[in-house]
């Protein structure tokens, strides 16, 4: 099981917020470069970073934090966040980025996610944020009609590497992980699912870690190291990756 440690953008810092509201964003660091660099140095070997500004917009509002996290780093990055054409794909992927995350585009343009899977195979994860199990877009700002379960299944054997789901009530608030949704979800589709939101201690590792059989193959961590409720060696230890 892989852990993510979590590096949200919000103008320029690294920033958590409460259930998805940018009037409520906690900075953490005022350079995410050198967060991403002590993450690697704790021994995390993926991490997983998300435009929040560029997730609102469609556009690339934070590319220069992320480009000074590439060039701090040599384990993957994984990046959503206002990613919705194929040439922001390419562009990011020729960039460093190893795995792009498509959430609003997988709404509204579905088509343009299968495409991208064809051509990155292995590359494309997708973005399934979800209110009450009703799939959220543009940065969390609306919510669809479209339930997560169904969204996922459109992308059964294109070539998705994974699909992160966030439960959105539970992101940012340290409450404990939905992991019965997720299981639930994980269950439905055939693609392996990476857990979001409301991570706070080891038990809520171990109880993750527990459904692994359900296709739960990975978990982002946010708020729980920042605010040091998670240790990140013994995060590590519990997964066996440390």
């Amino acid at each position: 099981m892989q852990l993510y440690p979590a590096i949200d953008l919000k103008d320029g810092h690294c920033v958590r917020l409460l259930k998805g509201d940018m009037a409520k964003a906690t900075v953490y660091h005022h350079d995410p470069a050198a967060q991403a660099a002590a993450f690697a140095q704790m021994g995390f070997r993926y991490l997983h970073v998300v435009d929040l500004n560029g997730a609102v917009s469609g556009s690339l509002v934070n590319r220069p934090a992320v480009e000074a996290i590439l060039k701090a780093v040599d384990v993957p990055v994984q990046l959503g966040g206002g990613i919705r054409t194929m040439e922001t794909i390419d562009s990011w992927l020729e960039a460093g980025i190893a795995r792009v995350i498509l959430g609003t585009i997988a709404v509204k343009y579905p088509a343009l996610v299968k495409e991208a899977a064809a051509a990155y195979p292995g590359r494309i994860a997708v973005g399934i944020d979800a209110k009450a199990g009703m799939v959220a877009t543009h940065g969390w700002v609306e919510t669809s009609t479209v339930r997560a379960v169904d969204l996922a299944r459109q992308f059964e054997d294109v070539g998705v590497a994974a699909i992160i789901y966030t439960d959105i009530a539970r992101d940012g608030t340290l409450a404990g992980p939905n992991v019965e949704e997720t299981a639930a979800l994980a269950e439905a589709v055939r693609i392996p699912v990476i857990l979001s939101g409301g991570m706070s201690t080891l038990r809520d590792i171990a109880a993750v870690r527990a459904r692994q059989d359900a296709g739960i193959e990975g978990i982002i961590l946010g708020r729980a190291l920042y605010e040091k409720t998670i240790d990140p060696k013994a995060a590590l230890q519990l997964v066996g990756g440390g």
